[in-house]
């Protein structure tokens, strides 16, 4: 895996930091001011003493040390990962995930960091040694029919990121227009109950926008500061929309804090058609585009899964949920 040299831009609280000694394998500190700063690269780490989330659990000064100076080959940085994270010291009783990656390279490059992060958030998932099973197989789901009188409707989404292409957080214009243009070209592929079209935000009315959201079907641009701090907004809405099929049971938003993210629903309790519907959506746009999600390795699969291009939920695989009644006395 290449990496480069690179400055680490941000700073903040001093605390103390032991290098290995001077001329031993582990001590290449670069040329330029950084190699000067790693000398004393306590002035650099960031304060997280009253932060709750996943990287400041795991971020240690030796940690910091040894990753500050690296990057990947697209030039993304361990103070772009975790920026998030110290902007948003997070709720006492909500721990978030508190970083980023910038792409596929991510998860190799700050190795050291990522993998406890995912083993925090996913209860000692292992990325080195563990492996995530895909199986689209939907005949072996039992019992996927809810009783309606209870379920509103019924869910199954997935995030998948387009190998070669930065991830949200650090792709150019270019990239993200290239995803776009990606996505659809292979979605105008589908057939059957499959069959439907493209809808790029920046040619709708505030009106038809709304009505999407609404309906359950579209997303919104992104408000919260753990998104915006990673810079998840940025050119909204430049090359964002949702492609549906006919029925609006089967969706896809494209480039919203995943390169796609891929949904099957409909009302009812049905979570088993739900499901054959998400499988056999997933299994035709793969072999359409003849594209894979990014991240195929150790890590899994990379989009927000299983650590993340966006910090809010990182995940290994597939989410099922459904809306249901609440009652309530009064």
């Amino acid at each position: 895996m290449p990496v480069t040299a690179a400055g680490c831009h941000w700073c903040g609280q001093a605390e103390q930091v032991e290098l290995p000694p001077q001329g031993s394998p582990a001590h290449t500190p670069p040329a330029g001011p950084c190699g000067a700063r790693a000398r004393a690269l306590g002035a650099e780490y960031p304060d997280l003493r009253k932060h709750n989330n996943c990287m400041a659990s795991s971020l240690t000064p030796a940690i910091y040390a040894r990753l500050c100076d690296k990057a990947t080959p697209n030039g993304w940085t361990l103070d772009q990962c975790i920026q998030t994270g110290v902007d948003n010291p997070g709720h006492p009783f909500i721990k978030t995930v508190g970083m980023v990656a910038g792409d596929e390279e991510t998860y190799e490059v700050f190795a050291d960091l990522f993998d406890p992060v995912i083993q925090d958030r996913h209860n000692g998932y292992n990325p080195r040694t563990m492996k995530h099973v895909t199986d689209l197989d939907a005949t072996k789901i039992k019992f996927g029919h809810f009783d309606e009188r209870y379920v509103l409707s019924s869910r199954v989404r997935t995030g998948r990121s387009i190998r070669g292409l930065s991830l949200p957080p650090a792709c150019t214009r270019a990239e993200r227009r290239e995803v776009e243009k990606v996505a659809v070209e292979a979605l105008n592929g589908l057939t059957g109950d499959l069959a439907g079209r493209y809808y790029r935000l920046s040619e709708m009315t505030e009106k038809e926008q709304q009505q999407l959201i609404d309906d359950h079907f579209l997303f919104d641009k992104p408000v919260s500061p753990l998104l915006t701090a990673a810079g998840m907004a940025r050119d909204w809405p430049d090359a964002r929309g949702i492609w549906h099929n006919n029925e609006k049971t089967f969706l896809i938003w494209i480039n919203e804090e995943d390169h796609t993210r891929i949904i099957s629903m409909e009302k009812g309790g049905n979570m088993k058609r739900v499901f054959e519907r998400f499988c056999r959506g997933l299994k035709e746009r793969m072999c359409v585009t003849g594209l894979r999600g990014a991240g195929g390795g150790s890590a899994g699969g990379a989009s927000r899964a299983p650590c993340c291009s966006s910090q809010d939920s990182p995940r290994v695989g597939t989410v099922c949920s459904w809306r249901r009644w609440s009652w309530c006395s009064w």
